[in-house]
């Protein structure tokens, strides 16, 4: 089912602050500019596909910045594969800028700023990948933002009608054929971005890549479930806890510690959000697998270099 965000109704006055919360609950952390003394409109549907998150934004003309501000207030990594559907936009990322027109692809990293301008009303679809199931390297990430990915050749025109019909009927998927259909999207686009960046794409799915993104997925889902254990994990993917391990070898980390990592991401994103019901630190800590709360505690302040109640109280200023 759709979770739909829309401001149509709201008093003029309003509706800036409402847009901004919105952009934020399903983006990331942005900074929205609005032309003044202009009447605006806008609606935001969201989807989940699995690990991914199918989004399409319909509103008037605007900016959006993903500044180092807000990276370090939540440095949530994601790539994000935007399709444009109608209007045009500009997407600038690492010292490039990329303009598209119906029918064109480009990326755009959330762990490093970024800027999208829209000049007139625009329609884009945008597929939300973590950069943990792409193969590329975010160095590889970072060669090819903000640049039009499709040309006219074979691959692109298999990838676009497959993303955009992924992206028209996430809401009709069931979760288990959003399993599949998601795992083929991640396929696909890491395969088109090998190509762009002048790689065999065979190169990044040979060994045990396709296994390692499904066990991250897996993960990613099951976060909240403080039972998650390796046993677990290897069981659902009919491997050895061994094989599990070596899986992880070109991590530089341990599956322990890539759960662990992967939670205090997701409690670190929720204690940046501002909320009217704002749950407490330890309610946060439940919820995404941390039974202890001192142990919590200690592992967020090595990993991030302060207490989470200092984190919080740091994003609501």
């Amino acid at each position: 089912m759709s979770v739909v965000f829309s401001v149509r109704s709201m008093p003029g006055d309003e509706r800036l602050e409402h847009w901004q919360e919105d952009v934020f609950r399903t983006f990331v952390p942005l900074r929205i500019t609005l032309p003044k003394d202009e009447p605006f409109s806008g609606t935001i549907s969201t989807d989940r596909l699995g690990p991914l998150q199918a989004t399409t934004v319909d509103c008037d003309r605007g900016r959006v910045d993903r500044t180092p501000g807000l990276i370090a207030r939540d440095s949530s990594g994601y790539v994000y594969v935007g399709l444009q559907r109608s209007g045009h936009a500009h997407v600038d990322q690492d010292s490039r800028s990329a303009e598209l027109h119906p029918g064109d692809v480009a990326l755009y990293d959330t762990t490093r700023p970024y800027t999208l301008r829209f000049p007139r009303r625009f329609r884009m679809q945008v597929l939300l990948v973590p950069c943990s199931l792409l193969p590329q390297t975010e160095g590889e990430l970072q060669r090819i933002t903000a640049t039009s990915l499709l040309r006219d050749d074979g691959l692109g025109h298999v990838v676009l009608p497959f993303l955009q019909s992924v992206a028209d009927r996430a809401c009709d998927i069931t979760p288990t054929v959003a399993e599949r259909l998601a795992a083929s999207a991640v396929d696909l686009v890491g395969t088109l971005l090998a190509e762009r960046l002048g790689r065999d794409p065979q190169d990044t799915a040979g060994g045990g890549l396709a296994l390692l993104l499904r066990v991250k997925a897996f993960i990613d889902r099951h976060l909240a479930d403080p039972d998650l254990t390796l046993v677990h994990i290897a069981r659902e993917h009919r491997i050895s806890v061994r094989y599990l391990h070596k899986l992880f070898e070109g991590e530089s980390t341990t599956v322990a510690r890539w759960i662990q990592r992967r939670r205090l991401d997701e409690c670190r994103s929720e204690l940046s959000r501002r909320s009217p019901a704002t749950p407490t630190v330890a309610a946060v800590a439940r919820r995404w697998g941390f039974t202890n709360a001192a142990h919590f505690s200690r592992a967020f302040r090595a990993a991030y270099g302060t207490s989470p109640s200092a984190w919080r109280a740091g994003a609501q200023d």
